[in-house]
């Protein structure tokens, strides 16, 4: 039986990562208020005293416009933090698997992006997600980053819920179409997080080790937020609740924020299936299946 610890338990990821990785021993999930990664001692000692096999880290920084303002704070949770974490993991013997972001990206590619393509980040959130993923690399040994994007759930302010929301406020809604990504349910990523876990037996930082790296992990194809918004619209099992006429497109231009996001910062994932023989479902059957279940 595996001996996990998991950083922001009570998360969208989180959350969902709890569920999943409960099948393979015992997992010790800590967040915010008993532990906060802009204050990482505690948790370093915790790492110390539970000696965990596997540190799984999804808890970060994540509110991308207030990162502008707050990007001290952000550059210590998702940048200092997981390089700690890796270090202490280091000294154990344990692995470490850490999240980033297609945020790393400046969506000016033109095609989806692999591991090898250099990031070049637009915003506060995405500079602060690349120092991590580099201070994880840096130290080396058993780790994984698996950078994600648009993930979602219908636990707390994500898209698809404010998109619900709105639906049954507003007659019209305006949406922005030219910012393209891979929309990526929470409990399908932290779903292959198990399964890949599971196939590493029980020596897991053994096998991470042979298999270390950056790996890219979403929903095969990509779409954009407006498209995104109207297959919201189609699949909410309660439509009859909606007042919404129309969804009209718009550009990221109509709607300024304190952060410039990407415009097509879809993730090529082919690494990641190959590697682990794994695939997250279309991100269109994921959204139907969240929204049913």
């Amino acid at each position: 039986m595996m001996r996990i610890l998991l950083t922001g338990a009570n998360g969208q990821l989180g959350w969902e990562l709890q569920r999943s990785l409960s099948t393979l021993g015992s997992v010790i999930g800590v967040d915010l208020p008993e532990y906060d990664l802009a204050q990482p001692d505690r948790l370093l000692e915790l790492v110390r005293q539970v000696r965990p096999q596997v540190i799984v880290n999804p808890a970060a920084y994540t509110d991308v416009d207030k990162a502008e303002q707050e990007h001290d704070l952000a550059h210590t949770v998702n940048g200092v933090a997981p390089g700690l974490l890796a270090q202490q993991a280091n000294e154990i013997g344990a692995a470490i698997i850490h999240y980033s972001t297609d945020y790393v990206f400046n969506g000016s590619l033109g095609r989806p992006y692999s591991e090898n393509d250099q990031p070049a980040p637009l915003n506060a959130y995405g500079r602060s997600k690349l120092v991590g993923e580099q201070a994880v690399q840096q130290v080396g040994d058993a780790f994984l980053i698996l950078r994600t994007s648009w993930v979602y759930s219908l636990r707390g302010n994500s898209f698809v819920n404010k998109v619900l929301r709105w639906s049954r406020s507003h007659r019209t809604l305006r949406i922005v179409n030219d910012q393209v990504s891979n929309p990526t349910w929470a409990r399908a990523l932290a779903e292959a997080t198990g399964q890949l876990l599971a196939q590493a037996g029980s020596q897991p930082a053994g096998w991470i080790r042979e298999r270390r790296g950056l790996y890219h992990l979403a929903a095969p194809d990509w779409t954009s937020r407006f498209e995104w918004a109207q297959a919201i619209l189609s699949l909410d099992p309660h439509r009859e609740q909606q007042v919404v006429q129309e969804v009209l497109p718009a550009s990221s231009a109509e709607f300024p924020t304190p952060a410039v996001r990407p415009a097509f910062s879809a993730l090529d994932c082919s690494l990641f299936s190959k590697t682990f023989d794994l695939q997250l479902p279309h991100w269109r059957d994921a959204l139907r299946l969240s929204l049913t279940v």
